[in-house]
């Protein structure tokens, strides 16, 4: 079964407001085996809101659509349903009086301009809705399924468990979506599509999305299949041949952050871990403890951006800074051996570098960064020339400095110095 979505809001063609309901969408059709052809994104325009409906007809089994089911003038979307398909929008009572109901649970009157929430279109199922005013409606017309449901994330979310997704489970749909999903780090967009591309043409049955995000770069190989065990033991083939492709830098199959897997291999090895940035400005902190329970191995942080805390709160000598400047894998090493010895860590890391916009020189250029690790026997450090604006640049930052505690387990006698 192929779906189109279809957003309605003039708000979601302008900068200030982003449609994520279709990415939730996307994802719970496609746990059920319909799967997503076409997105369309129109504003509250009567005749833009009818075409769209029309084409997505042409194009699919199923149109889903989210938003313009309000109380409002511009909610327009039963309306145009209803002229799409030549029926009438008749008022049901009973939903009538839940929404005068739900108006008195909060001590108030319902505007009159609620009534046009009861209206449903002729011949539609009703979806109740019980977070919100406005319901869902299921209409089947001529082998094609109609979906509309509130744009309001969170009753459109309970809607779709609790009277969608039971609906699409009856249907006879007999293919649905197997994937992997794989994490990366260490290597670009283009290096991660140079090393697997050789791989697509010995697995035609399958697709390969790669995507560049500020966790690294994703890689996700699916297969629509109605056989199941052919698919699953395609796909352990495939992500088998990757990894032999990607190598070290490969840090998840099952779609784990870097900070899971860090936070993993702490525990496993009962190691702790403490952190003295600069540039990213306490962002690798962030990511630690955005985890629950990583007060179990993160002892602390601190955030030293001038040259005189590097010196006085993590030991950084000052003669160092001069001769050898705060961007430098010399200051990198010593803000991690010096959080290391004054929080009592196992593993300590430093960052420094240059975020920008500002500040590069030609010996130093914005998007450098030195990234330290220390433990009780040695230390370390790799050199970055990261890509992007100020926000780019500390991500990749905060991530390689994470992915230096991976690599410091999975290769723990290597470039020790």
């Amino acid at each position: 079964m192929k779906a189109e979505i279809i957003a309605v809001g003039s708000e979601l063609l302008t900068p200030y407001r982003l449609d994520t309901n279709s990415l939730f969408l996307t994802s719970e059709l496609n746990s059920v085996g319909v799967r997503v052809v076409h997105k369309a994104v129109v504003g509250d325009t009567p005749g833009e809101m009818y075409s769209s409906f029309r084409h997505a007809l042409d194009r699919a089994d199923m149109v889903v659509s989210c938003g313009g089911l309000g109380p409002t003038d511009d909610d327009r979307t039963r309306q145009t349903v209803a002229d799409l398909l030549g029926r009438k929008l008749l008022c049901d009572e009973a939903i009538l009086e839940k929404i005068r109901e739900r108006f008195r649970r909060f001590g108030r009157a319902m505007p009159e301009i609620n009534e046009r929430q009861a209206l449903v279109i002729e011949g539609a199922t009703v979806l109740p809705n019980p977070k919100g005013t406005a319901p869902g409606q299921w209409i089947e017309v001529k082998g094609h399924i109609i979906v509309l449901l509130p744009g309001v994330p969170h009753e459109l979310r309970a809607l779709m468990e609790a009277e969608v997704k039971p609906r699409l489970a009856h249907l006879d749909i007999r293919e649905r979506l197997f994937t992997r999903d794989l994490r990366i780090s260490g290597l670009f967009e283009s290096d991660v599509e140079q090393r697997v591309s050789p791989l697509y043409a010995a697995y035609p049955e399958s697709d390969t999305t790669i995507l560049a995000t500020a966790r690294g770069i994703e890689l996700h190989p699916s297969i629509w299949s109605g056989d199941p065990g052919k698919a699953e033991k395609t796909l352990d083939e495939m992500v088998s041949r990757m990894a032999l492709a990607l190598g070290e830098n490969l840090y998840s199959t099952r779609g784990e952050t870097m900070e899971e897997i860090v936070a993993q291999l702490l525990t496993e090895h009962q190691a702790t871990v403490a952190v003295a940035e600069s540039c990213t400005g306490g962002l690798l902190s962030e990511r630690i403890t955005a985890l629950s329970g990583s007060s179990a191995y993160f002892l602390g942080g601190v955030v030293c951006y001038s040259n005189e805390l590097k010196s006085s709160l993590v030991g950084v000598p000052a003669e160092m800074i001069a001769a050898k400047g705060a961007v430098s894998s010399e200051v990198a090493l010593a803000l991690a051996d010096g959080i290391r010895k004054r929080t009592g860590a196992t593993i300590g890391l430093g960052i420094t570098g240059v975020a920008g916009p500002t500040g590069g020189t030609l010996e130093k250029p914005v998007g450098l960064v030195h990234i330290g690790i220390a433990d009780e026997r040695s230390t370390r450090d790799r050199k970055f020339q990261f890509p992007g604006d100020r926000e780019r640049i500390r991500n990749f930052a905060a991530l390689n400095a994470l992915d230096a505690v991976r690599r410091h387990f999975l290769f723990p006698a290597i470039g020790r110095s």
